[in-house]
């Protein structure tokens, strides 16, 4: 599918395309660089590319290491979780019958058993989310 270059520290993934031009990219959060290249063009031509933007992908990583990234969750009353692009309040409802979640206006109401740990309803908030 691909080739990996390393340059220093900085790795790079080369995709080969049915393209015309060649594409690079640093992707957040971490500052993976990407180059999607012709396929009918030589690895050495795509070595120097990657050599000639090294100035711009540190700069484009260290960039991305400055942002600031969403808290951690802790899955406790009250707290911010964004679904499908809006905000809801956690609700958390501690009650002794199997775990479930339910989006009701903007709430979020997880329903775990007393004395579930915050990992675990991490668990079961993001299974719940992906099975709708």
């Amino acid at each position: 599918m691909g080739t990996r270059l390393e340059l220093g520290d900085i790795g790079v993934d080369v995709v080969r395309k049915d393209i015309k031009n060649i594409h690079l990219g640093v992707y957040p959060p971490s500052g993976n660089v990407r180059i999607a290249a012709p396929e009918r063009m030589a690895l050495e031509t795509i070595w120097l590319f990657a050599i000639s933007k090294l100035g711009w992908i540190k700069r484009q990583q260290q960039k991305l290491r400055g942002q600031v990234r969403e808290t951690p969750r802790e899955y406790l009353e009250r707290e911010s979780h964004y679904v499908w692009g809006r905000r809801y309040l956690l609700e958390v409802v501690e009650e002794d019958m199997p775990p479930s979640i339910e989006l009701k206006h903007r709430r979020l109401r997880l329903q775990v058993r007393p004395g579930t740990e915050a990992g675990r309803r991490g668990e079961l908030w993001k299974s719940g989310i992906a099975a709708e």
